[in-house]
């Protein structure tokens, strides 16, 4: 039985992990001990050193992370403490133990000007605090642990728990007439629970270095947005369909710059695994069955 510590367990991705720990007789049994920052303070040094080495976990999986991306602008200090001081706290922690860390982090590394999938090997060069704070987060994570760590980023994730882009979108939709959806930033949507299964499966087969995660294919926000309706006429989430207007990132300025293109080259990622990514609009369809 090895045991796994999940930090920012309440999130989506933290849900996602509890509830689809590998069961099946021929894996390795797992015991998760979920925590949010009531339990775990991520920040605290000595509050992580000494949590860790009464609980002595063999795993340890950081989901925690702050994500509010407009508001890292202003709260940068809180953004750097939980993604940046946090990652490195639980790293060195995991060095002083012997305890794997898997890394969770973020397609906001990157600058967005690419036109082609970023390889994990691609510079990175956030333009937001967010992503900055993430990005060295990352780095942390390497000079302490090297080529031990884990790190694993994602975009665009949704889930059945907690707050997200397809729930806003379901209430918007049903209590407007129509709305104006941003087109010209292009990404890729990711079900909390396709990268929870990643996880595992990477745990599973001891891998370690950086790679990427994401459903599959691409999209804009507008089509994800189109998407949804769709989905949620289809399964009664919505009694019909509304206008959604394609507009610009500069119709709706934000405080925070978003990257334009983040879609991540995951191939690698496939191969490492053996398995592969579904694509993002069964994902979504799967989700929102549950709601």
């Amino acid at each position: 039985m090895r045991k796994v510590l999940i930090t920012g367990g309440n999130g989506q991705l933290g849900y996602e992990l509890q509830r689809t720990i590998p069961t099946s007789t021929k894996q390795e049994k797992y015991s998760c001990i979920s925590t949010d920052v009531a339990d775990l303070d991520i920040t605290d040094a000595n509050a992580v050193k000494t949590y860790i080495t009464d609980i002595k976990p063999d795993i340890i999986i950081n989901s925690a992370a702050y994500t509010a991306v407009d508001k890292a602008e202003e709260e940068k200090d809180l953004a750097i403490a939980i993604n940046t001081t946090g990652a490195a706290n639980l790293a060195q922690a995991c060095k002083d133990n012997t305890i794997r860390l898997i890394q969770v982090s973020t397609d906001f590394v990157f600058d967005g000007k690419a036109c082609t999938p970023y390889p994990v090997d691609a510079p990175t060069n956030p333009d937001g605090y967010y992503g900055l704070t993430k990005r060295d987060g990352d780095l942390r994570v390497q000079e302490i642990l090297g080529d031990k760590a884990f790190i694993i980023r994602t975009s665009w994730l949704y889930s059945a728990n907690g707050n997200n882009f397809v729930k806003t979108m379901l209430k918007f939709m049903k209590e407007r007439e129509s709305l104006g959806i941003i087109a010209d930033q292009i990404g890729t949507p990711t079900w909390a629970n396709s990268l929870a299964q990643a996880i595992w499966r990477a745990i599973e087969k001891n891998i370690t270095g950086i790679y990427h995660w994401s459903d599959a294919g691409v999209a804009s926000w507008y089509d994800f947005a189109y998407a949804i309706m769709e989905e949620g006429v289809t399964l009664g989430l919505l009694d019909k369909e509304i206008e959604i207007n394609p507009i610009t990132t500069a119709d709706y300025p934000t405080p925070a710059s978003r990257p334009c293109y983040s879609v991540m080259d995951k191939t690698s990622t496939w191969r490492a695994l053996e398995m592969k990514s579904e694509h993002w609009r069964v994902a979504l369809r799967q989700m929102m069955a549950e709601l």
